[in-house]
């Protein structure tokens, strides 16, 4: 076998095309049908208060020029109400301009209300004061939840009818959600369950957009709710009517990153070999969850433990630049997809056997038109099959799609995109510092008080659930107890150590004893709760004990998953070592202060007059805030923050949060590969790396938020790092390189050429720059011959042409000129 393989250097283009919106939007058993006609839709995840307004256009751009046809995104109620009737749609919040925005675009628009939204989403998008309305139940049968359910739905659709927003009065949204995920759980709420999906149908339905409904996971969505799929591969999936078109609501692109754990990520080969499998088996409307994750700013993360990065190794990555060779794949698979619309649209497919393991569908139109899909499902063995009298080479796991039921315009294995490594140039906060000089000469600091210090304490008997306590006000609530111990207590007569014992429901704490952090312990996103036992001395007299306890974002996803708790319930103990006695403090008078004493002072907008920057600046050490003043970095390149060095807390930039940093919890150091089969079913723990370190070293910093001068970073850091460390990374995409081999179809454009052109042709390589002011300016490697290793660590096989190298650097000069 002959392989062209090579290495270069970046580039991007934008294409604006309007196009008009449908105003009418129906469906049948086989599609969505827009102006009375049938269509086949790709559509993909953004989630608008995921990135910024500044972003918006960029992204809905390279959404588009991927072949999508479709933006979908959810709702977020606790964002747009946090308080009860008093709303927020501006900045990253407005859903209107998103909305608008799509339009201008030339794309249509699903609505997915909820206006539960799961989405690894702080409390599943429910907002906090829902919790404490009297008798109500989540998600089932109960009339106060309800009530509010449809308030909140109502005022969205009354929003967009407002804004003129529906395809039935010509805006871009073509479909809307209620519920979501039902399915899954409905088990668990008996009886109630039923009557609430059939009342959540009809109130839906009730609201009258002109535009169909959808309920994702749910197999008894009632009429005329389409009821529709989520997940890794839906190519079985079958609606519940012959009335109703098969769709995928959610293909998962990759997977959400936690604290603590390794970065996960899906190969596109797999991807793309789902996507043709649920076009093959009779799909017309997919949709990629993400298509662009975005970055969990503020406190929004769900889980708990999500981390801030909410990447999902998605096509447009979480800076939003495309991710390669994921989107160029992608969008060839859409673009042969495409070139099939006519016969998957015109009737059902005639699925038949060419083998173990070997499937054709072949859909034809009553002109004559014919389109097929050939599909080797085998994990290892790739196979050759006969087809319409022709001969078909179909590597494992993969999907050949024929527009013709011919020729192969594209094989789901065979990528002819190029692969772009991204790399993160660093530059230190303060650049007038040299390498000799401390950083920390720029910054502040304000000591955070151990323990009580606010107005606002109380007092209660026994230990209290935290959420209900702060209401998610803040993640910490102090919990505060004074003893006196008298100097017979056993615990001093034997000269012994005492334990403190202490229970929590999770996510975290920090134990002072008499002011001093004597431990500290996590839970992690599998099992939250936390139990220790924390070696402490006490002293005759007058002992405090102040824990501290942490949430990491509250529970987004399962049954009654808005009762599960936080904090420290108990029981918490004094143990003594070595004559086995014991105090149970869990039913003292304790003492609570919800939050911190200085989230109350405008300390993360960096305004208050606290700051001191003498004598010296603390590092390694717990509950401290840091302040210093930056210039932005040059470019327009995303920008990050490397947290190395730091331990885990908060980051503010002029005043806005880019949301939790955790750079002191290290990933576990098994379950990774340097290489993942794509072939073989996926699942979220098949593909792991980043084993060994830092879940989340690098945290986005929207260029939108900086000023080309006089920049405040704020920190809160809560259990000890050094901020001198800290850095700029910005983020650019140098290298690229691609490999063709005789066996790869030709390149999707080529496929308008005739036929007798086209049998001339020959596989192509094709490489460009990312950046339109980029040029490539060298060649790392070329082969020809047989090639081995991946992007990024290529090397000559034992069949390799001298001249190669040499061939493609004088295609590079002349190109270049």
């Amino acid at each position: 076998m002959r392989r062209r393989t090579e290495i270069l250097v970046l580039l991007i283009c934008l294409v604006i095309v309007t196009t008009s919106f449908a105003s009418t939007v129906t469906y049948d058993h086989r599609a969505i049908v827009i102006d009375g006609k049938r269509r086949v839709l790709i559509s993909g995840s953004i989630h608008y208060p995921r990135s910024t307004p500044e972003m918006w256009p960029d992204l809905i751009q390279k959404s588009k020029d991927g072949g999508l046809d479709v933006i979908e995104t959810y709702v977020f109620w606790n964002l747009h109400e946090p308080v009860r009737n008093q709303y927020n749609f501006e900045g990253r919040n407005d859903l209107v301009k998103f909305v608008k925005l799509v339009a201008e675009a030339g794309l249509y628009v699903h609505l997915r209300i909820g206006p539960y939204v799961c989405a690894e989403w702080n409390y599943g998008g429910f907002p906090l004061w829902l919790h404490f309305i009297p008798g109500i139940k989540f998600r089932t049968d109960n009339e106060p939840f309800k009530a509010e359910m449809q308030r909140f739905t109502a005022k969205i659709v009354e929003m967009m009818k407002q804004e003129k927003l529906y395809a039935s009065q010509g805006g871009p949204i073509i479909l809307s959600q209620i519920e979501n995920e039902y399915g899954n759980i409905d088990s668990a709420y008996g009886a109630a369950a039923k009557p609430y999906i059939k009342w959540a149908a009809g109130m839906a339905i009730s609201l009258d957009t002109g535009v169909p409904w959808v309920m994702c996971q749910q197999s008894d969505a009632p009429d005329p709710i389409i009821n529709t799929c989520n997940g890794f591969y839906c190519d079985q999936f079958t609606p519940n009517s012959n009335k109703k078109p098969k769709m995928w609501t959610e293909n998962w692109s990759g997977w959400f990153l936690s604290f603590g754990g390794t970065v996960p990520y899906r190969p596109v080969e797999d991807l793309a070999f789902a996507v043709a499998r649920f076009f093959q088996r009779g799909g017309t409307f997919q949709n990629y969850y993400m298509y662009h994750g975005g970055t969990n700013f503020d406190r929004t993360t769900g889980g708990p433990f999500i981390a801030t990065s909410y990447d999902y190794d998605a096509p447009i990555d979480e800076y939003g630049q495309v991710r390669q060779p994921k989107w160029g794949h992608l969008r060839d698979v859409h673009k042969a997809i495409k070139l099939c619309e006519e016969a998957l649209i015109a009737t059902d497919p005639k699925i038949s056997s060419l083998g173990p393991n070997l499937e054709a569908a072949v859909y034809k139109t009553g002109s004559g038109g014919c389109s097929a899909f050939l599909a080797n499902i085998d994990t290892k063995s790739d196979a050759t099959v006969n087809f319409n009298g022709n001969s078909y080479h179909l590597p494992a796991w993969s999907v050949s799609i024929l527009p013709d039921c011919k020729n192969v315009v594209l094989n789901t294995a065979k990528v002819n995109s190029m692969s772009v490594i991204p790399s993160f140039i660093h530059e230190s906060l303060n650049k007038n510092a040299d390498s000799t000089d401390s950083i920390g000469s720029g910054w502040s600091w304000i000591n955070e008080p151990v323990g009580i210090s606010k107005a606002s304490a109380f007092n209660k008997l026994g230990l209290l659930e935290q959420i209900n306590t702060t209401a998610d006000k803040s993640d910490y609530l102090w919990y505060s107890l004074s003893m006196n111990i008298k100097g017979d207590e056993p615990f001093l007569q034997d000269g012994s150590q005492t334990v403190l014992h202490v229970e929590s429901l999770g996510h975290g704490l920090h134990a002072f004893i008499n002011g001093k952090l004597t431990g500290s312990r996590t839970g992690n996103s599998d099992n939250a709760k936390v139990k220790v036992d924390i070696p402490i001395t006490v002293v005759p007299g007058k002992n405090t004990i102040d824990l501290l306890s942490l949430t990491v974002g509250l529970q987004n996803y399962g049954a009654f998953f808005d009762l599960s708790g936080a904090g420290i319930t108990g029981p918490v103990k004094l143990n003594g070592l070595s004559n086995g006695s014991s105090i149970d403090l869990s039913s003292q008078q304790w003492t609570y202060q919800v939050g911190l004493k200085e989230e109350d002072s405008g300390l993360p907008s960096g305004s208050s007059s606290e700051w001191v920057s003498q004598p010296a600046l603390p590092k390694n050490q717990p509950l401290i805030w840091y302040k210093t003043n930056f210039d932005a970095p040059t470019g327009n390149d995303p920008v990050a923050l490397d947290f190395m060095g730091m331990g885990k807390g908060e980051a503010w930039i002029n005043g806005q949060s880019i949301g939790r940093y955790w750079p002191a919890y290290i990933a576990s150091n098994s379950g990774c590969t340097d290489s993942c089969d794509y072939r073989g079913p996926y699942s979220a723990n098949k593909c792991r790396k980043n084993c060994g370190k830092p879940s989340q070293q690098l945290y986005h910093v929207p260029r939108s938020w900086l000023k080309p001068s006089g920049n405040i970073l704020v920190l809160f850091e809560e259990m000890g790092g050094d901020p001198t460390q800290l850095a700029f990374a910005t983020r650019k995409m140098g290298s690229l390189c691609s490999h063709v081999s005789d066996s790869h179809p030709l390149p999707m454009d080529m496929w308008g050429l005739d036929s007798k052109t086209r049998r001339a042709s020959n596989p192509t390589l094709s490489l460009s720059c990312p950046s339109p002011n980029q040029v490539i300016s060298s060649i790392k490697f070329a082969s020809f011959g047989t090639p081995l290793g991946t992007c990024g660590s290529f090397s000559h096989g034992r069949c390799s042409s001298a001249k190669a190298h040499s061939i493609v650097q004088k295609v590079r000069s002349c190109c270049n000129i």
